[in-house]
């Protein structure tokens, strides 16, 4: 593969990485928006359902994470022979473990929802969204290793017109499936599930060629069927615990949806809507981080510590900015926003709500969203994770039941423990990096750049 630039700006990588981003966010909110022409249930059931794929992303998310940054790591060391294997395998054992976890997924597809204590007018459509999509949601997880390779090689551009593609598919897919045109059978949630899972498999395609043309032949294949041990270990040395963190978060929210799910189908359709609505704020921390964590894990490998220590103070103080201002001006647009989803003047009153607390919440996100991907740049992966789980649970989950449920506040009181949890980890997370213990924590011990 061509030698990353030594001049990679945060810029350059995450504007790409930004679109790609907002896309995946568009695909998302294009089955919910379709299907609110449908049927609100609809929206709901696919919205728990997607609560539940999101934990089994991570799951093999680990992997992808894992091979993000070694890759970047040997490359700011010059090593592209290593990164090349470290790529290879990162693939083959995700695509092991996916598949087995699609399988269970399939399998065990009823017995996952009864747990969420799902209405019954919504568990029909939620499983039969979850045997398709989850059946299939192996594919998602070779779409992010192959994806993250690319990124950490600088070639953020290839994923974002994927992700493009993936997009005007899914929404074409979509209009058929739910609207009808021309004599199609109109499908609900059972279509929209297929257009997923179908504009995915094509949009993996894509990406595996791009990976094969940008490796120009030198990725060794020799490494699909064999692993270098010291690989695996670096792999799950970094990938078990950002996973940890991620399936820390992901199972408390799931959590936080059963309680949700007992204050009835609006609260739970309120909360899909307008957690749609504040992904879109949160994108520009999103994509911050990720550029941040290429950039950083880039100079942790060539042993400019310093400028890996600035970098994400500046890329912190951006996200915050950014979106602090974001989150503002939904909040002031919040009745024609929630609108454009659905007509229901209680939802629109209460998601008002919960997006002028937003203000307060997504500052404290752009946090952990910069700084921990920050720290697992830099090697120090467990501090977060031990964080994450006591505050997680400890404060967002027992404060969402506490405020949500005995004390009657609902959503509002549910939005209060995130932006307890979010701002707690984001300043430990801080004082995290500034004291710099991450320095001797890097992947890759030997330097040959000069």
């Amino acid at each position: 593969m061509k030698k990353p630039t030594k001049n990679m700006t945060l810029f350059a990588l995450t504007w790409p990485i930004f679109i790609e981003i907002l896309l995946h966010m568009l695909m998302g909110n294009a089955d919910t928006l379709m299907l609110s022409q449908y049927s609100d249930n609809a929206v709901a059931a696919v919205g728990v359902s997607n609560q539940i794929l999101s934990v089994v992303i991570v799951m093999f998310g680990f992997v992808a994470t894992g091979s993000a940054i070694l890759v970047a790591q040997h490359l700011g060391a010059e090593e592209e022979r290593e990164a090349g294997a470290i790529a290879v395998t990162s693939l083959s054992i995700n695509l092991w473990f996916s598949i087995v976890l699609s399988f269970l997924l399939f399998l065990f597809s009823e017995q996952i929802l009864n747990v969420m204590d799902l209405p019954e007018e919504l568990m029909g459509d939620a499983q039969l969204y979850m045997n398709v999509v989850g059946g299939l949601i192996f594919v998602q997880a070779l779409i992010m290793t192959t994806g993250a390779i690319l990124r950490s090689y600088g070639h953020t551009k290839d994923t974002m017109y994927v992700t493009i593609g993936m997009n005007i598919i899914n929404v074409i897919a979509n209009y058929f499936v739910i609207f009808g045109p021309l004599g199609f059978p109109v499908l609900g949630v059972q279509g929209v599930a297929f257009a997923t899972a179908g504009s995915r498999f094509i949009g993996f395609l894509v990406l595996v060629v791009l990976l094969i043309k940008r490796s120009e032949g030198r990725l060794p294949g020799a490494a699909f069927f064999s692993y270098k041990r010291q690989h695996v270990r670096n792999l799950l040395k970094i990938g078990v615990p950002s996973a940890g963190e991620h399936l820390s978060y992901n199972t408390s929210q799931m959590a936080i949806t059963y309680f949700i799910a007992q204050m009835g189908t609006v609260a739970i359709t309120t909360k899909v809507y307008t957690q749609n609505l504040m992904m879109f704020v949160l994108l520009f921390s999103i994509a911050i981080g990720q550029g941040t964590q290429i950039l950083i894990g880039h100079y942790i490998g060539a042993k400019e510590t310093e400028r890996a220590y600035r970098r994400c103070l500046k890329s912190l103080k951006l996200a915050i900015v950014i979106s602090l201002l974001v989150a503002i001006v939904f909040y002031f647009s919040s009745d024609a926003l929630l609108s454009i989803f659905t007509d229901n003047t209680s939802i629109i009153a209460q998601g008002s709500i919960l997006l002028l607390l937003t203000i307060i919440l997504e500052p404290g996100r752009a946090f952990n969203l910069v700084v921990i991907n920050s720290l697992r740049a830099a090697g120090d992966v467990k501090f977060p994770v031990y964080i994450g789980i006591l505050s997680m649970w400890g404060v967002s989950v027992t404060l969402a039941w506490f405020l949500g449920l005995h004390l009657g506040m609902g959503l509002a009181g549910v939005w209060i423990a995130f932006i307890v949890d979010e701002w707690l980890r984001g300043i430990l997370m801080l004082w995290r990096w500034r004291s710099k213990v991450w320095v001797s924590m890097a992947f890759v011990k030997s330097n040959t750049a000069e």
